[in-house]
């Protein structure tokens, strides 16, 4: 059965926490939960268009470089000091890279940036969201992970996440299996979350092909781009899912655009691969505890 994200509700009251806020559908996306009237802390890596964001909605800027992991956990840091409460965590920052590299930490840049680091950041908010929801209407406190169509053209290989084997195509192997990670990491949560004392619910969505600067300026980019929604249009589905009264979906859906369930690759819906995944990625952040 198919079901339809409804329109966001007013959101007075509400923090709401959006990482790649400086641009992209992230941009798109905080000045609209703005004008619904959340509290939103605006999350970005480049300072003056973090800044210019939050300055224009009336927000908080964060600042943060997901390819170093210190730098996330001090950005946790920081939100939970400055939020008493967190109500819906937009885990929205990506990107591809032309040639591949690793980052401070050691890891392939679009693995860290794009799953590790959310991760990370993650596993340091959920108590806080946990707490918010005790006092917050059911269902109303969420962690949102912007995924991909992409996740289709994925494969993850526990031994690999680094994305050392195999060729690098651009960047975009290693952005789908990205993406696909998203899915999982989204369905470990969902299950997790309840014994972890409930209350809290994860979702994953695809934005649709952007008109955005992500994905570079390359021919085929730039040919591609012709065909795509605009930024406002590709931010419908996180503002939905950060503001909607209820999400008509269990918990670890992927809604393709504002569609649930939205089409995954295999290994999405494997359950062992999903734990693991998660057990990895704490190893690989250093986390003893997590929910």
């Amino acid at each position: 059965m198919t079901v339809t994200l409804p329109p966001a509700a007013r959101l007075d009251d509400r923090t709401v926490v959006v990482t790649g806020a400086s641009s992209g559908i992230g941009r798109a996306a905080v000045r609209e939960l703005a004008r619904l009237g959340a509290t939103v802390a605006v999350v970005g890596r480049n300072p003056d268009r973090t800044r210019t964001v939050a300055h224009e909605i009336g927000g908080r800027a964060y600042l943060a470089d997901f390819s170093d992991l210190s730098s996330v956990r001090d950005l946790a840091e920081q939100l939970l000091a400055e939020n008493p409460r967190i109500h819906v965590l937009a885990n929205n920052a990506g990107a591809t890279v032309p040639e591949r590299a690793l980052t401070v930490d050691g890891h392939e840049t679009t693995f860290q940036g794009n799953h590790l680091a959310p991760f990370l950041l993650t596993a340091l908010l959920t108590p806080r969201l946990l707490e918010t929801a005790k006092e917050a209407p059911a269902g109303s406190v969420r962690i949102v992970q912007t995924a991909s169509a992409g996740n289709l053209f994925g494969k993850v290989d526990l031994d690999d996440l680094d994305n050392a084997r195999g060729a690098w195509a651009g960047g975009f192997r290693a952005y789908g299996t990205s993406k696909l990670l998203n899915v999982l990491f989204t369905r470990e949560l969902a299950r997790r979350l309840p014994r972890a004392g409930g209350g809290v619910d994860a979702f994953a969505f695809h934005p649709g092909f952007v008109a955005s600067g992500f994905g570079g300026d390359g021919a085929f980019m730039t040919a591609a781009k012709r065909l795509a929604v605009s930024t406002e249009d590709g931010a419908e589905p996180l503002i939905r899912l950060a503001g909607a009264a209820t999400v008509p979906a269990p918990s670890g859906n992927y809604f393709d655009r504002l569609k649930a369930p939205g089409r995954v690759a295999r290994q999405a819906n494997d359950a062992d691969l999903a734990r693991r995944l998660w057990d990895e990625s704490a190893r690989l952040v250093d986390l003893d505890e997590t929910i």
